[in-house]
């Protein structure tokens, strides 16, 4: 089977200048990444026949055994919401790591999708990195952690860095264009152009 995703991957590492390694001749590949609040692993997979990719972050440490419900605690607490992508946490060794993944059967794996995936997944695991890392080894309770990252906006959704700036910008284009029908005296309402229906 032609590696179409496989290829994608690489190109889009290659050309977004990451330092990556090939893992024992499968579709994946393995990066360092450093954030602003730590260190860790990250692995890309094509899974060809399923048409995906897959991007994880993987917590820099595993979760001893005695601190396995705090930790529990605390991803079930940062999924709840949580929009793009999910964390994970494997009970046999405590590893704690973070998922983004996208279908794209019936298109191809552009940079620009392959770019979210990856992005959206380092800037949560760098968020609630530091939370992680003080529930297991400074006894903070998970919820007072979940708190202190995510505010008091509970309820609103968990987006993505760059969803929010999509967002910006477009606020920015829609002040723009109010600016110039207020300087244009000419403008007729039946000419202005509505926004799409979301």
């Amino acid at each position: 089977m032609e590696e179409q995703i496989f290829n994608a991957i690489i190109e889009f590492f290659e050309e977004d200048d990451w330092n990556f390694h090939s893992v024992g001749g499968l579709p994946v590949l393995s990066m360092p990444f450093t954030g602003k609040n730590g260190k860790w692993m990250c692995y890309a997979q094509a899974r060809e026949k399923q048409q995906q990719f897959v991007f994880y972050s993987v917590c820099p440490i595993n979760v001893p055994p005695e601190k396995i419900n705090a930790a529990v605690e605390f991803i079930t607490r940062a999924n709840y919401g949580m929009i793009i992508g999910n964390f994970e946490l494997d009970y046999s060794d405590g590893e704690i790591r973070y998922k983004t993944s996208i279908d794209v059967e019936g298109t191809s794996l552009s940079y620009a999708l392959a770019k979210q995936v990856v992005y959206a997944n380092v800037i949560i695991m760098d968020r609630y990195l530091p939370g992680i890392m003080r529930v297991i080894y400074g006894d903070a309770a998970p919820i007072d952690e979940i708190q202190k990252i995510e505010g008091e906006q509970d309820s609103e959704p968990k987006l993505s860095d760059s969803v929010l700036s999509e967002i910006e910008d477009l606020l920015s284009e829609l002040d723009h264009l109010d600016d110039e029908e207020d300087t244009d005296n000419t403008t007729d309402d039946d000419d202005a152009t509505d926004l799409p229906d979301m």
